[in-house]
């Protein structure tokens, strides 16, 4: 195929887009979730693309039996996966987030940090990675790594601090009338 033709291709495809998008796009809409709907757009305007040769006159009856294929397949695929997930947590249950002291004053100094600092802190704790293994997962340098999982861990020894003194002055006042 010469460049002429597939630009002349290339041209009556963006026309016959223009024309299935909004209705495929409705017609997607009232059948599932939006991502859904926009999986299966771009899907569909694949297909359309790969069978160009195949397009009638009108393509828009034709789009919508492709989207209709295209949205059957995606809702397979989903009732497999959920069906996968299920044999998985049959087979393997989720564990519930280990609690490595059985401390709620961690679990509280932990959930006062920031995301960051929570991730870098469990990457090296529940996971037991080295900071060369988590400059690895958060695609940084073995130096950034370090000095982040550093100051993670000084932020957290902080936090539990500050929990110890609160604790420290409410049992101070236990015992003694108000």
């Amino acid at each position: 195929m010469d460049t002429a033709d597939l630009e002349a291709r290339r041209a009556r495809f963006d026309t016959i887009v223009r024309g299935v998008v909004e209705p495929l796009r409705r017609f997607l809409a009232r059948r599932t979730d939006p991502a859904t709907a926009d999986d299966v757009l771009g899907d569909t305007l694949l297909v359309l693309w790969r069978r160009y040769d195949e397009l009638p006159a009108e393509p828009l009856p034709f789009a919508y039996g492709v989207a209709r294929l295209c949205l059957a397949n995606a809702e397979r695929g989903a009732r497999r996966q959920r069906r996968l997930a299920g044999r998985i947590a049959t087979v393997d249950p989720p564990r519930e987030a280990p609690d490595p002291v059985g401390d709620d004053r961690l679990a509280e100094a932990m959930a006062s940090l920031s995301a960051d600092d929570g991730e870098l802190l469990r990457l090296w704790a529940w996971e037991q990675l080295t900071p060369a293994e988590i400059a690895t997962v958060l695609d940084v340098t073995i130096n950034a790594a370090a000095i982040r999982l550093h100051r993670a861990r000084g932020r957290l020894r902080e936090l539990l601090r500050k929990i110890d003194a609160v604790d420290g002055h409410e049992e101070a006042n236990e015992g003694r009338r108000p």
